[in-house]
């Protein structure tokens, strides 16, 4: 037999002000959506991106990650980062957890890029768990100062 619960229009209200916050959340703070990312089994990877007048510059932390772990690759105007942390193997001597915070397995970023640049002259630094990739524009990206003529 079915039971019969009272009706309270804010008891709904709550469950649509969760519903809205949730959607902004996740449409503004973290575009990409990142549990979609994580029930895929794919960390998103942070990054910033800056341009100066002869290059686009893609910073990245990737702390716990060895060099020769990190993918990148540009094709067509889409640059992409992937690199794989290993997890350590559990030692009981380091005794019980409470708190597990630091992130394991594929991390992975793909953007478009705002300006056309030339992968064959890139260059990628890593140190101290930052990755820093320099990206130079094509000479038809670059800005051009015009000289006036004096009349």
């Amino acid at each position: 037999m079915a039971d019969l619960v009272r009706w309270d229009p804010f008891r709904e209200m709550i469950s649509l002000r969760e519903a809205m916050n949730r959607l902004f959340e996740e449409s503004f703070v973290s575009p990409l959506g990142t549990q979609l990312w994580r029930r895929e089994g794919v960390e998103p990877l942070a990054m910033d991106i800056y341009e100066t007048d002869n290059d686009l510059v893609v910073e990245t932390s990737l702390p716990g990650v060895k060099p020769e772990e990190v993918d990148i690759s540009v094709v067509g105007n889409t640059l992409t980062i992937k690199a794989e942390s290993k997890k350590e193997e559990e030692k009981e001597e380091k005794g019980k957890y409470y708190c597990r915070e630091r992130r394991y397995g594929l991390f992975q970023r793909s953007v478009s890029l705002p300006v056309e640049v030339d992968p064959n002259r890139a260059e990628a630094v890593f140190e101290n768990g930052v990755l820093k990739l320099t990206l130079p524009k094509t000479e038809a990206q670059k800005p051009r100062k015009i000289a006036i003529k004096k009349s």
